[in-house]
């Protein structure tokens, strides 16, 4: 999966599988442009272990929810590394809190749809200029194929408009040579169930899922690496689970 020189756009890409994503890629050979929206001390050490591996990477603050963010961001990215970006991986996202329909308010629901559909919008639309041919991977979630667990209803439905808008992409952009794929991670080991999910209920999940264990965030990654390579030249429109055959599509 030799990635030398091309140039990747990772948001979110400082911590968990973000981090694991801009680590793989700049493995790879990739040059790693690394936004994150405020947790610079994380950025910082995922910058240095890329450097320290011999890699090449910048970071980059921003919120991927607003535009002005956005092109600041795209904008770095040209300016170091030319005009042409060659993959864009769009991890920025989250739960937020757990609410239930009667505790959830319309600011909410649309802070979580914002957080993860409309950022992932955003940057493809601000990106895709940039390409020619190349690979765009978004991460989705196994919740947008089951509803989610209590509490997760709106989160559970931006991934699944994640995993559609991935298929009505791969559609519009194919002809350009542009390939649109789509992760849904199933229970991955992360700061994300770290704070949302009880160590009872992961418990549970794990010995419900064949492989009997969590997922790791490297093992995302490595499924970002071969999507973002030639190796998968004819792979567009999917929306691959890794989630340790707990649910089939």
């Amino acid at each position: 999966m030799n990635l030398k020189d091309k140039v990747a756009i990772v948001s979110g890409g400082a911590r968990d599988i973000g981090k694991a994503v801009s680590l793989k890629l700049a493995a790879e050979g990739a040059k790693v442009v690394i936004n994150y929206r405020s947790n610079s001390a994380s950025a910082e050490e995922t910058l240095r272990e890329i450097q320290q591996a011999g890699g090449e990477a910048i970071i980059v603050q921003g919120d991927m929810t607003l535009q002005d963010d956005v092109a600041r961001l795209v904008q770095k990215a040209v300016e170091t590394y030319g005009s042409t970006i060659d993959i864009l991986v769009n991890v920025a996202g989250g739960l937020v809190a757990r609410k239930t329909l009667e505790e959830m308010d319309e600011a909410f629901f649309n802070q979580v749809i914002g957080l993860n559909l409309n950022s992932t919008f955003l940057l493809t639309k601000a990106v895709v200029p940039h390409m020619d041919g190349g690979s765009i991977i978004n991460l989705a979630s196994q919740a947008g194929r089951d509803g989610g667990g209590p509490g997760a209803s709106a989160y559970a439905t931006s991934k699944g408009a994640v995993m559609t808008f991935t298929r009505a992409m791969a559609k519009e952009l194919g002809p350009r040579n542009i390939r649109v794929n789509a992760l849904c991670p199933g229970m991955i080991s992360t700061t994300f169930h770290d704070t949302f999910t009880k160590d009872e209920v992961r418990t549970n999940v794990a010995n419900a899922t064949p492989l009997k264990r969590e997922g790791r965030a490297s093992e995302v990654a490595d499924a970002v690496a071969y999507l973002a390579s030639e190796e998968a030249s004819f792979i567009t429109g999917a929306n691959l689970d890794i989630n340790g055959g707990l649910l089939f599509s």
